[in-house]
């Protein structure tokens, strides 16, 4: 396990993905040792057996039962690349059982749920707390994901210039997104409050009401727990149509910029996604051509 820790560590994977990654491969490894069946000796057969035993013994959903799986499919992967197996055998049972299927048992193609650009502005402006409205409202006229959220120091942010430099990351290509005049409202009135209780060996840009730097844990709390008082959010359905998480507002901002007209590219540019094509990695947008196409097409809450 410590060999793998540091092979995800080398593949520039974040930490909270390889305590996450850790955890599932633990629970298969107490499942195997109940068995008495060697890690190097896991076939499909077993794998089969691990899925029923998700299922009809820890009551697991078919999307938990996938990370499970992505996470074994990692370190029977690592195995295979360090010689110590030939194949993985994780691959092929994942392919079979737990890829999504439309109209398969317990696969039905679900939507991420996707609010109205009013429904948003009575979210933000439900919220009291200065700091928790200016978590909201960055992740929603930012797009970016509570990983990349919780990494902001307060020198990332750049008031004037309305614009945010975001930490680099495997999973980002473009590390500028932009915030418009009600987002620096927020932040401002949020920067404000925050010198009372910030420590001062703490640069980040939120933090707990203890002055420490607020967690990925604290975001999805934050998001939830006021979408479910203004009724969007359910928690007790399985529905991703039911459930406003904060990965939603990265949803909205996507879906709202193209439906106002933005071009896709530049849609692309602020959501940092990977670039598709080899061609891309040549293909450079100037950042105020972004910044005045994004203050264009950014949907306004009113607040």
């Amino acid at each position: 396990m410590e060999e793998f820790r540091a092979d995800c560590e080398r593949r520039g994977m974040s930490h909270s993905s390889t305590i996450s990654y850790q955890s599932s491969i633990r629970l298969f490894f107490k499942f195997l040792e109940d068995r008495n069946v060697a890690i190097a000796d896991v076939d499909k057969e077993t794998l089969k057996a691990f899925i029923d035993h998700l299922k009809d013994e820890r009551g697991v959903c078919y999307k938990t039962m996938g990370y499970q799986f992505s996470a074994l499919a990692a370190f029977y992967d690592w195995m295979v690349f360090e010689e110590k197996l030939k194949v993985n055998p994780v691959i092929p049972v994942r392919t079979r059982y737990l890829k999504r299927y439309k109209g398969g048992a317990g696969f039905e193609e679900e939507g991420r749920k996707l609010i109205t650009v009013e429904e948003m502005a009575k979210l933000v402006r439900f919220i009291l707390p200065a700091r928790d409205r200016a978590i909201v409202i960055t992740l929603a006229k930012t797009g970016v994901r509570r990983g990349e959220l919780v990494r902001l120091d307060v020198d990332d942010v750049n008031m004037e210039k309305m614009s945010i430099k975001l930490k680099p990351t495997a999973k980002r290509s473009n590390r500028l997104v932009f915030f418009d005049e009600e987002a620096r409202k927020l932040l401002s009135d949020w920067l404000i409050m925050r010198r009372s209780f910030a420590r001062a060996d703490c640069p980040a840009l939120f933090i707990t009401d203890t002055g420490g730097r607020i967690n990925k844990n604290h975001v999805y709390d934050i998001v939830v727990r006021n979408a479910e008082r203004v009724g969007l959010h359910i928690p007790t359905s399985e529905k991703l149509e039911d459930r406003f998480t904060p990965h939603c507002c990265r949803h909205w901002f996507t879906t709202h910029l193209m439906r106002a007209g933005m071009p896709r590219e530049h849609v692309q540019e602020l959501r940092g996604d990977a670039r598709p094509d080899a061609i891309d990695i040549y293909y450079h947008i100037d950042p105020e051509e972004l910044r005045k196409s994004y203050l264009a097409f950014m949907p306004k809450l009113g607040l």
